[in-house]
């Protein structure tokens, strides 16, 4: 089952509040999309071809919480020490970006840096959870990019305004169920202009997602769309305008960008 967000409107921005009409939520079966209520419970009747609909990032989150150098190799690369317990930052809501539209190289950035990375979608308020109960909480999981602007990244003291720029967390195409995926195990690859640049599995990770959830809990409460960017993998890379950006996951699917650069103005 693959669980999605969109519009009949190809020109509506991926970061529509789900107050507005023109967002719809559906679960797409053979290259049909059927409507659903806003849980993914009960269909409408109502159904669409693939092809003409624009798909939006399949979660609305309140908060989006990534978690840094949670793979050996990708510390390693960076020249970084392996934190001691998950090291989690926030990117805002407005840096989300739906599947296929354009990340913006911004002007105030020389270097800017994919991420590939597995998300988990929560699909239950979450606090103080324990890893033993962290399951219970996840709706399930999508493809995510924590775009990095890599310079301004090690320029400040924090990484707000690196990790923050609008475009900068595409996420989709959708939503696979917990129950159908054991996200623990997985591949996870990045390809640019066909080029594989991160190849890795999820078991690599230093923490679990258990882990991460109960460590996450007992700071901030989770709510019900929130999404969590578990790490990336080595191979981390610049991207220049005019390229394209697949992160991919076994099991979920694919996620493409083109890459441009910011318009002047």
């Amino acid at each position: 089952m693959k669980l999605v967000r969109f519009s009949l409107d190809p020109a509506l921005p991926a970061t529509v509040a789900d107050s507005s009409p023109l967002v719809k939520y559906g679960v797409l079966e053979d290259e049909s999309v059927w409507e659903t209520d806003a849980v993914w419970s009960a269909r409408t009747g109502a159904r669409w071809p693939l092809s003409h609909v624009r798909l939006l990032p399949p979660c609305r989150p309140t908060k989006i919480v990534c978690v840094g150098r949670n793979y050996h190799e990708h510390a390693r690369e960076l020249d970084n020490p392996v934190p001691a317990e998950p090291l989690i930052f926030l990117k805002p809501p407005s840096a989300l970006a739906a599947p296929g539209d354009p990340i913006l190289l911004p002007r105030l950035s020389a270097r800017v840096d994919h991420e590939g990375e597995l998300g988990v979608v929560i699909g239950r308020r979450a606090r103080h959870v324990s890893p033993e109960q962290a399951a219970e909480y996840i709706l399930g999981y999508t493809c995510v990019n924590d775009v990095t602007a890599r310079d301004l990244q090690k320029k400040d003291s924090q990484w707000t305004r690196a990790k923050g720029f609008d475009t900068f967390c595409p996420v989709g195409p959708w939503i696979v169920p917990r129950r159908e995926l054991s996200a623990g195990q997985v591949r996870l690859r990045t390809w640019v202009n066909g080029a594989l640049r991160q190849d890795a599995s999820t078991a690599e990770m230093v923490f679990s997602i258990a882990r991460i959830l109960a460590h996450i809990t007992a700071v901030m409460t989770l709510e019900p769309g929130d999404l969590v960017a578990t790490g990336t993998p080595a191979g981390i890379g610049p991207l220049a305008p005019g390229d394209l950006v697949r992160v991919e996951i076994e099991g979920i699917g694919a996620l493409e960008n083109p890459v441009q650069a910011e318009p002047a103005g």
